[in-house]
């Protein structure tokens, strides 16, 4: 999930030099395609065997939200996402609540990653107690973003191609097995998609924890002032999420014919990755696809620390969150120490929730925010532009993001209880404290997209984005 840097804003904007590729690999960088890996225990016990439906369901319902963004980025071709959106289309307040409920994603992001790796080391070495892994990791990710925010899209693009080449590997080395009798013993089969014992609601249900998976195509709306020229970011966004859902539902298909059940896992159903290497190649091969999402899930837990501690930095900077604290950049080290230090407090908590839990947080607030994507087209065109008169403006403008929030919304009733009631929970701290900012909605909230240009004190401040 790692993120390119940028100049700061000032009045000649920033330098695009971000071409398709390049944007695509960051979005797929984001998402970290071996996290395909990590749920696939979890969402196996829950669909009782067809992980690949329920990729199937979850890439048709981003692939409607994906063109929902691309028809949003045009009109506001500033960087942004789904917030940016609401706020313009539907009513500030509105964009308000959406950034809220994203807040909560950005701040989560950093656990999860903490999580992950302590799951990887606990398979590896048994014997390591859980909370020193979490402790030494947010340690030293902690100390890294607190000296320097800054980091690369040339980093993340080597990360991406290594761990997608490990991931052919591991196709490659499934599909000869298959065809030796391994696992189902077949290489073409639907049973990975519907067998006798999947019900549908179970496989929405799964569809919800992959959802996870695809967490960060929205974000290459944050590069369209980066981009050489922004016709090409809906390209890029469909792209994206075309590209990072046909591996995951290729590499959960082969998956789930070479382990039909969980049974090999063992007790570490949470997350299978390390015994999905040992049990497809041997140790060796136990140690090159655990490094590979080692990789690639330090890198997104050193970009999501970054995002975050920068996202609330803005807040500080335009007084959504008290300035003192989080408005605060150390004069030495050029960065947000406090939000720094504050993420990394947060992401200790990963010492004993588990994947599927902070999984389904996540999700809360990105279902949220993938239907205000859908709700913002509707508002825009059809309500705003009236573009409802002929057919072809009905389908675009109201019944595909209008499916697409009715799948959403459906995909959302499914979470896990628990994510529902904690994230009911702080959407009501959101909206009393709007009321507190707005002083009774009387007046507009202030905003605080990420991609803001981080101002105050007279000047602006050089803190690059992640």
């Amino acid at each position: 999930m790692t993120t390119t840097s940028t100049a700061t804003r000032t009045g000649s904007g920033l330098k695009r030099n971000l071409g398709l590729i390049a944007i695509v690999g960051l979005g797929l960088g984001y998402m970290t395609p071996t996290v395909v890996f990590d749920t696939f225990g979890i969402v196996s016990e829950q669909t009782d065997g067809a992980v690949p439906a329920a990729y199937a369901v979850a890439l048709v319902i981003m692939l409607l939200t994906a063109i929902s963004y691309g028809k949003m980025v045009r009109v506001y071709p500033q960087a942004g996402s789904a917030y940016t959106y609401a706020r313009e289309s539907i009513h500030p307040n509105v964009g308000f609540m959406i950034g809220w409920s994203s807040l909560l994603d950005y701040l989560l992001l950093p656990m999860v990653n903490a999580l992950i790796i302590r799951l990887y080391l606990e398979q590896i070495f048994p014997d390591l107690p859980p909370w020193v892994t979490v402790l030494v990791y947010c340690i030293i990710v902690t100390t890294i973003i607190a000296v320097s925010m800054r980091s690369t899209s040339n980093i993340n693009m080597v990360l991406l191609v290594g761990a997608i080449i490990v991931m052919v590997i591991f196709a490659f080395m499934v599909v000869v097995q298959l065809t030796q009798g391994a696992g189902a013993g077949t290489v073409v089969s639907i049973t990975p998609f519907a067998h006798d014992g999947v019900a549908f609601g179970a496989v929405l249900t799964g569809a919800t924890i992959v959802c996870f998976s695809f967490i960060g195509f929205d974000a290459v709306t944050m590069y369209t002032e980066e981009a050489k020229t922004p016709k090409t970011m809906p390209r890029a966004i469909l792209l994206t999420v075309l590209i990072g859902g046909g591996i995951f539902l290729v590499t959960s298909y082969l998956t789930q014919l070479r382990f039909p059940d969980n049974g090999p896992f063992g007790e570490f159903t949470d997350d299978p990755l390390p015994q999905i290497g040992l049990l497809a190649g041997g140790p060796l091969f136990q140690i090159v696809l655990t490094a590979a999402g080692f990789a690639a899930t330090a890198a997104s837990g050193l970009a999501s620390h970054a995002s975050v501690s920068r996202m609330l930095l803005v807040m500080g900077r335009n007084s959504v969150l008290p300035r003192r604290f989080f408005g605060y950049v150390s004069p030495k080290t050029r960065t947000p120490i406090l939000n720094v230090i504050l993420v990394g407090f947060v992401t200790l908590f990963a010492i004993s929730f588990s994947l599927e839990l902070i999984s389904a947080f996540i999700n809360f607030g990105a279902l949220i925010a993938f239907t205000a994507v859908n709700a913002s087209v509707i508002a825009h065109f059809a309500i705003r532009e009236k573009r409802r008169s002929t057919p072809k403006d009905i389908f675009r403008y109201i019944v595909l993001p209008g499916v697409a929030m009715l799948l959403t919304g459906i995909l959302w009733s499914q979470l896990h209880s628990d994510a529902l009631i904690a994230g009911s929970v702080w959407a009501v701290i959101g909206f009393v404290y709007l009321l507190v900012i707005t002083r009774g909605l009387r007046k507009q909230p202030m905003s605080f997209d990420e991609a803001q240009p981080v101002t105050g004190f007279n000047k602006v401040v050089e803190i690059p984005k992640d």
